[in-house]
């Protein structure tokens, strides 16, 4: 495997583990506007949205690629 393959295949690892903490970011918002933490749940919200957003730099990674 060449340097751009292993790039590619670390881009797949990457995004999929990136959206894993996007949805703990996102229960965890949940979690603490139930306790009142608004500020906090609102930070951990955009947390979540910036992941999500990463997505497609991910995917634009690896089409760039071909």
């Amino acid at each position: 495997m060449n340097e751009l393959e292993k790039l590619e295949q670390l881009f797949h690892h990457w995004k999929e583990h990136n959206m894993e903490h996007a949805e703990t970011y996102r229960k965890w918002a949940e979690k603490t506007a139930r306790l009142g933490q608004d500020k906090l749940s609102g930070i951990l919200t955009h947390l979540s949205d910036d992941a999500k957003a990463m997505d497609k730099l991910f995917d634009d990674a690896v089409r760039s690629m071909k």
